[in-house]
C-alpha cells in the first residue's frame, strides 16, 4: 500500500512522526510512506488553498517533502507533483495536537487535507490528539494515538464505507486526551458543539503602540449532545465521525422549495 501523510502543525511536529509510525504499520514491509507536509505551521487554516500564489515545495530526504501551503496545498502537491505516476491508496492527516471535534471541525487545516484528498477520490482519513491533564504531562502525549492509531485505521479500511459519491466520504478520528491504557474502545459519533465555546479575539498593544489581535478558542472540555464526537472522546473512547464536504442542509431543501414557491 501507498500512503501519503501530511499534517497542519508543520513538517517537524511530533504528531508528523507518530502518523508515520502509523502509515508504516499499515503499509507493511511492502509499502510506502511518502510524507507532503508544511514547511510551518499552518494550524486553522481549514481547507485553505493557495490560489493567488505559488508555494515552495522541497525534498528532505527520501519520500519526504516540506511545502510552504495549507495542508490541502501539500495533499495536491503530493497527487500531481511528488507522487504523479502512481497515486496513493491512502491519505492519512494528523496527528493534530489538540482536538478537532465538533465545532473545531470547520477550522481545522488537518480535516482540510483530509477533505482534499476525498476530492480528489482518494480514501482519507483525519486523526488527532485531544490534549488534557491526563495526558499532557506524560512522556509522550500522544500515547493514546499512537497504540490504537493503526488499529483504527485499518478497521475503517476493512470495514467502512467507501463509496465513489461526487462528495466522498472520509473519516475523523479523535483521540481521548487518555493515557492509551485508559482508553475505553471506539465510538461512531456526530460532529457536535459546544454551545458556550466560540473563537474571539483578545487585543494587545505592541511597545511601538500599534494594537494587535490575537484570535483564541474557548474551553475544550465542555460537553456538547448526546452522541457527539466531543462527548466520546470527554468519556474516554476514541470518536470516528464520517464526514463529507456537502455543505446542503439537506433537510430544509423541500421546506424553502414550498416557502418560496
Amino acid at each position: 500500500m501507498r500512503i501519503l501523510i501530511t499534517n497542519d502543525d508543520g513538517i517537524n511536529a511530533p504528531g508528523l512522526e507518530v502518523l508515520a509510525e502509523i502509515a508504516a504499520e499499515i503499509a507493511g514491509p511492502g509499502g510506502e510512506v511518502w510524507t507532503v507536509a508544511p514547511a510551518f505551521e499552518q494550524s486553522g487554516v481549514g481547507h485553505c488553498i493557495s490560489y493567488t500564489h505559488p508555494m515552495m515545495i522541497a525534498e528532505l530526504g527520501p519520500r519526504r517533502f516540506a511545502a510552504e501551503g495549507s495542508p490541502a496545498d501539500c495533499v495536491l502537491a503530493g497527487l500531481y507533483d511528488v507522487m504523479p505516476d502512481a497515486r496513493p491508496d491512502l491519505v492519512l492527516s494528523g496527528v493534530n495536537r489538540g482536538n478537532n471535534a465538533g465545532e473545531n471541525t470547520l477550522y481545522s487545516g488537518t480535516i482540510g487535507g483530509a477533505m482534499e484528498a476525498a476530492l480528489q477520490g482518494v480514501p482519507s482519513i483525519a486523526l488527532s490528539q485531544f490534549m488534557g491533564p491526563d495526558n499532557a504531562g506524560l512522556d509522550d502525549p500522544f500515547e493514546a494515538a499512537r497504540v490504537h492509531g493503526a488499529g483504527i485505521v485499518r478497521a475503517l479500511l476493512d470495514k467502512g464505507r467507501w463509496d465513489a459519491e461526487h462528495y466522498r466520504v472520509f473519516y475523523n478520528v479523535n483521540f481521548p486526551a487518555l493515557p492509551a491504557s485508559a482508553v475505553k474502545g471506539h465510538k461512531v459519533a456526530n460532529q457536535g458543539f459546544r454551545a458556550e465555546t466560540r473563537f474571539g479575539v483578545e487585543p494587545h498593544q505592541s511597545p511601538s503602540g500599534r494594537r494587535f489581535l490575537w484570535i483564541k478558542g474557548g474551553p475544550q472540555h465542555v460537553r456538547a449532545g448526546d452522541g457527539s464526537d466531543i462527548n466520546a472522546n470527554l468519556d474516554g473512547y476514541i470518536a470516528i465521525t464520517p464526514m463529507r464536504a456537502d455543505l446542503t442542509a439537506h433537510d430544509l431543501l423541500e421546506d424553502l422549495t414550498a416557502r418560496l414557491a
